[in-house]
């Protein structure tokens, strides 16, 4: 389940961590949005730290389509539905800007991107109201889309919205020289290091990790969803899993970016490479830890190409995490009201490669005194937040539902069969949850209970590992931590086989 760009990505082996250093801000998170805050700080003087739980790239900007685009599926009609078309208007504004400077980025450095129109197309005449209503309020809005009543595609389409001019990246070789424009302006990474807390000491932010702590003056969190469950905001994002392929295709592949505007979704991109172009299959997402069946979920996407590419071959499989805000705006700004020692950047809705260096710009902006006239739009507390009560509700409904459905299951006993490779399953053992999992010939048994706020976990057989369904955090089979907001691992009770 490695991503095409993580495949063949060169990462240099970086600095360990030295215990008690100090700086101006510490970034926690090693994606675009934490390396563009990181580079824009330092441009500027300050002292800079990025601090990385795993590698550079490794979460979601390292899975993402590389898709760099204003035209986001169905995001436009959403957003207007909910604030108007004003703010819908700010919210192109800030992704513009985005999309401007990480182009710039690429240009000056010789990094190549390829431009291409991006479509959101109706796949059944069902969908097709919802094309009509992304033409109509990106139009009001300001973007110059057309509405195309029909498209040349080797797979059902039903019309379109197409924007022009819009980009497509390898998003790793933009990351592998973020992070080498910060370490030039002696800006230290920090990877394989887990941040676990940051608490206040003597007027200073102690940020806490597992190979020790760094003080600062401000804490940027850019980790997908915050580590710190002060502002409460996991209960204002909705963690979401997606599934993508790499294919090798005997047909030509289309060079445009399309994506459905209904369900499941369907993003189809070129990627070019000296053998010819690759075909990048994404979609059949589903909420995190709420399906027994993530892998059919990923099969879909492979039965959908073979229908539509024959003869298709698999190259690559993998997925990615993002998280969808209640009130469909990024959230951007101070972690708790009125207090500026401690930001946060999160609820991209799977475009991140825009709203993730839109939130850096306005990051950056406010610790240096200089926001960018659209950060307000992106306001982590702000009045229209109450319009959002309704939504987080909802969201928080099904996560109290998954929370009671987790504990119950845990009313039956415990099965004495050891699960086949690939196999997991979650027992009692008196009354504590156990997860049993066989990966690679090694049977373990670790705690089920998520060590957030103590959601039973469930295995994820397309990817195996273990999935929280409350929140999104996720483990590897011995309990690592592999996403957040949980920062401590699971409490390995046993190796229960090893073949050799």
């Amino acid at each position: 389940m490695t991503s095409l760009w993580l495949h063949d990505a060169q990462v240099p082996a970086r600095l360990r961590l030295t215990p008690g250093s100090r700086y101006d801000t510490v970034v926690i998170g090693a994606g675009i949005t934490g390396l563009v805050t990181a580079l824009l700080l330092a441009q500027n003087g300050s002292q800079v730290a990025v601090v990385e739980g795993r590698r550079v790239g490794v979460g979601t900007t390292g899975g993402t389509t590389g898709k760099v685009s204003l035209l986001q599926g169905t995001r436009a009609q959403h957003i207007a539905g909910r604030h108007g078309i004003g703010v819908l208007a700010e919210y192109l504004a800030a992704n513009r800007d985005g999309q401007d400077w990480l182009l710039r980025f690429c240009d000056e450095r010789g990094i190549a991107y390829q431009r291409c129109a991006a479509l959101t197309y109706a796949q059944s005449e069902r969908e097709k109201d919802a094309v009509t209503a992304e033409f109509d309020v990106t139009r009001a809005a300001g973007l110059p889309t057309e509405l195309l009543g029909e498209l040349d595609t080797p797979f059902p389409s039903y019309g379109g919205v197409r924007l022009g001019e819009q980009a497509q990246i390898d998003p790793m070789t933009v990351l592998a020289a973020l992070a080498a424009e910060v370490e030039a302006h002696t800006a230290p990474i920090y990877e394989s290091t887990r941040a676990q807390g940051v608490h206040g000491a003597d007027g200073e932010l102690v940020v806490q990790t597992e190979h020790g702590d760094l003080t600062a003056e401000k804490v940027v969190l850019a980790t997908g969803t915050p580590i710190l469950d002060r502002g409460g905001f996991f209960a204002r994002l909705t963690a979401e899993r997606s599934y993508l392929a790499a294919f090798r295709t005997p047909q030509p592949v289309p060079h445009d970016m399309y994506i459905s505007a209904g369900q499941p979704i369907r993003s189809v991109r070129y990627h070019p490479t000296p053998e010819g172009d690759l075909l990048l299959v994404g979609g059949s997402g589903h909420a995190v830890g709420r399906t027994d069946a993530a892998a059919a979920h990923a099969d879909e996407l492979l039965d959908w190409t073979s229908a539509w590419f024959p003869g298709a071959e698999v190259l690559h499989r993998w997925s990615a995490q993002d998280y969808h805000p209640v009130g469909e705006l990024p959230y951007v700004g101070p972690l708790l009201p009125g207090r500026d020692d401690i930001l946060v950047a999160t609820g991209y809705a799977k475009w991140g490669l825009t709203n993730g260096v839109a939130a850096a710009l306005a990051l950056a902006g406010r610790i240096d005194g200089k926001p960018p006239s659209w950060s307000g739009t992106f306001a982590t507390w702000q009045p229209a937040e109450l319009r959002s009560l309704l939504s987080g509700a909802r969201a928080n409904t099904a996560v109290a539902q998954q929370l009671s459905t987790g504990w119950l299951r845990m009313i039956g006993g415990g099965d004495a069969a050891v699960p086949e490779e690939g196999c997991g399953r979650v027992e009692r053992h008196g009354l504590v949850p156990s997860g049993i999992c066989t990966v690679d010939g090694v049977t373990t048994e670790v705690s089920a209970i998520c060590p957030h706020l103590y959601g039973i976990l469930r295995w994820n057989d397309a990817e195996r590992s273990w999935d929280c369904p409350l929140h999104g955090s996720r483990f590897a089979p011995d309990g690592t931590v592999l996403e957040g907001p949980a920062t401590k691992p699971l409490t390995r009770r046993a190796v229960l086989r090893e073949d050799m």
